[in-house]
Formats: structure tokens, sequence, C-alpha cells
């Protein structure tokens, strides 16, 4: 009797720029990859990242076509198909179908990996429990506690290694430094409201030329200007309703370098090879699990009580070896 052939699935949680580079790497590596994403992306590099098949039904990367599934059937039925899909789901509940139970196996998949990579430097609901193996991108995790490893995030030597015991380095806020430019690169709200774009991806844009504008409710219009001359990399989907402070667009120096606005960046490129290692290193059994003695750092923080409450202690989870 013909067995039918179980396919390894990676399950990614995000689908922006960032998270797009991963999921091109493992899929072009040969992984089947379930994208996980909320209802309104608020990606700004809209050009080279999958979430936009949630506004669009579909977003084409370097190649590579994600199609939006209505439901979790159509999602498997996509995967069987292409071997990558969009699922709109932001509490990850289409990984209630994979258990230890059942070997991590559902739908003819086998579930090898669960990445978050939503780099919202904090954690919205990822944990160990969901994968036989779970990577994190950037702050707001612990390897050890809820993950497996933490890839480094943050731009310079450090960039994409794979930390096995402990946290990314802290988010600083200040974006990395392209041609002398760094803070004044990304634009962010002034008000709240509906966002129409003025100017498009690919475009040179002048400085203080205008290239959006927010329509706020009192029928007052807010306009975002560019703060030097350079290329629009950047610019949140059309429509959007942003708030005040949210990251609306992103301005390069590099005029020369349009195309790299429909390309996949250096930094997205880095921290796909790092998980796919990680995940590599995992089946290879160079990551593994043990019972958990270490804390997250706010846990060892003073008690109520005022003692110190710096000992480290067994959290009853698991903790992966120290390999890097």
């Amino acid at each position: 009797m013909k067995h039918k052939a179980i396919h390894n699935l990676v399950i990614v949680r995000g689908g922006g720029d960032i998270a797009t580079g991963v999921i091109w790497t493992l899929r072009n590596a040969g992984f089947d990859v379930l994208i996980l994403e909320c209802g309104r992306p608020s990606a700004i590099r809209t050009t080279v990242s999958f979430s936009e098949a949630v506004y669009a039904g579909e977003s084409t990367v370097e190649g590579m076509r994600c199609q939006r599934a209505e439901n979790e059937q159509e999602a498997w039925n996509l995967l069987r198909k292409e071997g990558l899909a969009l699922l709109v789901d932001p509490k990850a509940e289409a990984v209630e179908n994979f258990s230890p139970a059942d070997n991590w196996t559902s739908h003819g998949f086998r579930l090898i990996a669960l990445i978050d990579a939503v780099i919202a430097k904090k954690n919205l609901g990822t944990s160990r429990e969901m994968a036989p193996f779970v990577a994190a991108l950037g702050p707001g995790f612990t390897a050890g506690l809820d993950c497996d490893a933490v890839i480094e995030t943050m731009r310079g030597h450090n960039l994409g290694r794979i930390i096995t015991e402990g946290s990314a380095m802290p988010n600083t806020g200040v974006p990395g430094t392209i041609a002398g430019h760094n803070a004044d690169r990304v634009i962010h709200a002034p008000a709240d409201g509906l966002l129409h774009q003025v100017r498009h991806i690919g475009e040179v844009v002048e400085k203080d030329g205008v290239i959006a504008e927010i329509l706020q409710e009192n029928g007052e219009k807010a306009e975002i200007r560019a703060a030097f001359t350079g290329l629009l990399r950047g610019l949140i989907h059309e429509g959007y309703r942003v708030t005040e402070g949210l990251k609306i667009a992103d301005i390069d120096p590099r005029v020369e370098e349009r195309e790299n606005s429909f390309r996949i960046s250096d930094k997205s490129r880095s921290l796909g090879g790092a998980v796919l290692l990680a995940v590599m290193m995992h089946q290879a059994g160079r990551i593994q699990r043990r019972q958990a003695t270490i804390t997250r750092l706010e846990d060892r923080a003073l008690g109520k009580n005022g003692v110190n409450n710096t000992e480290e202690k067994d959290t009853g989870r698991f903790l992966c070896q120290k390999t890097m």
C-alpha cells in the first residue's frame, strides 16, 4: 500500500519585510511554509512583504508568489499545491492542529518549527509548547523560556547570531545609519487618520516634498514631507488607518539603488539564513531542550516585600543547550 508523503512544515508568525526574507529562504530550502498574519498588517516595505497578500489576495517577492487562504482548509490545500500560503490568524490558532501526541503531524504535514518574525519587540503569545522547535527574531524573547533560540536582529557584528541562552540586544529605537542618515530616514505619523499615498515606493522624493497625507476625523489633512532628498523605499498601505507615532515611511538616501526597493534587503536575507541554520541545527540535534534553570531578567527583580529575588530557579520548562 502506497503511503502519502508527509511534508515538513514551518509556521512563521508575521509577513513583513524581515519575515519575508525568512520565509523566502525557508521555502527555497525545501520547507513548506504557512504564514500567520494579522488582519491589518502595517508593513511599510510593501513591495517586499508577503503580508500584502492580506490586502491584495497574493504577493510576489523575487519570483516567489504567496496567496492568501480564506480559511484553514484552503490553507492546507494551497500548501499541498504551492508549498506556501498565508492565513489571517493573529492568535496562531492553526497551530492547535499539531501536538506531540500526534508526532506533530496533521493534514499531511509534520510541523518542524515555528518562527516568530513579527518584530514587535515583545512576545505576542508565542511559546515553546507550539512546536518541536521555536525561534524568535529580535528583543522581547528569552531563549530557554519562551523560545528555543533567539536570532539577533541588531545590525553589526552580531547580526544573525543564534542565541540559545538569553535575549537579543534591546531595541535602541534608532535605525541603522545609511549614508549619514539614521533617525531621519524613518517617518512617523504626526496624527491619527486615514493615510493617502501621494508618492509611491521606488520614486525619488525631494526634501520637504509631500509623500503622503493623513485625513483626520476633523476633516483636516496632515501632510507628510521628506526630511531629505532620497528614494522612497517604504510607505504603509494606501488607506491604512494610522495612529500618531506609527512608523509609516522609509527614505533611502541612495537614489541610485532604486531596484533595491523591490528586493529583499541584506538584513532580511542574513536573518533568513540564520533562521534556516537554526532549524537545521535543531534537526541535526545540535540544539536540544533540557530542564530550565534560568528566569527572565524582570522575574529576578526585587519582590513586593523588597527582598532581592535574583536567585535562579527551576521553572519547569525547557532550556536549549548552549551551542553558539
